[in-house]
């Protein structure tokens, strides 16, 4: 007597075994699979960039509707990193789609600290045709959200605001109750402790 074989569930492979399976037959349930276990990291790194929540949560979904696509035309190796640098280079597109025009019609410029070297933060650090640019921008930004993790809430959350999101001192300060001078305090000590940190990172892009 024969027993036939028990397909395997989806939940049961490997990220590897899921992208082939999902080039081989396109099944997205399969797709579905492999993005949920990676859901919560994508959503920290588009928070980290988007804000509020919302916007974040609408770019997961945006992200794993480019997915369905992309994952059937391009090989992937290392599925974790490529992940993480399109969500990172989909939420840079987002900011430079909202850095084109300010509320009263002027340009937006965004700018991270200038010690930390990372100004104009939407429009330089996009996906480049250079490999070695490429790689250089990748790290420079997994550094930049390394650092910004490491930091107290208050200065995180008031760097993210104000450089980010382009919010002025006071706007801080009503959206996070914190007295206009401590909104200040945050910031100035939030960016001489990012420059501290991004300092003692390796320059070698592939570190």
């Amino acid at each position: 007597m024969f027993f036939r074989r028990r397909p395997t569930l989806p939940t049961e492979l490997s990220d590897e075994e899921l992208l082939l399976r999902y080039r081989q037959y396109g099944d997205v349930q399969d797709l579905g699979v492999l993005y949920e276990r990676h859901l919560t990291a994508v959503f920290a790194i588009c928070r980290r960039y988007l804000r509020p929540d919302e916007d974040a949560q609408d770019a997961v979904m945006q992200l794993f509707e480019q997915l369905v696509d992309k994952l059937q035309k391009h090989e992937v190796g290392n599925f974790t990193a490529w992940l993480h640098t399109t969500v990172r280079n989909h939420c840079l597109m987002v900011l430079r789609a909202r850095q084109r025009t300010s509320p009263d019609g002027g340009p937006l410029i965004l700018h991270f600290p200038d010690a930390t070297d990372m100004e104009s933060a939407a429009s330089r650090h996009l996906p480049s045709d250079d490999p070695d640019e490429a790689a250089s921008t990748e790290a420079r930004l997994r550094h930049l959200e390394h650092a910004l993790t490491e930091l107290p809430d208050g200065q995180r959350q008031c760097l993210e605001m104000f450089y980010l999101q382009q919010k002025c001192y006071r706007d801080i300060a009503d959206a996070t109750g914190y007295e206009l001078s401590l909104v200040k305090s945050y910031l100035q000590n939030g960016k001489r402790n990012l420059k501290r940190m991004l300092e003692s990172y390796p320059t070698d892009a592939a570190s």
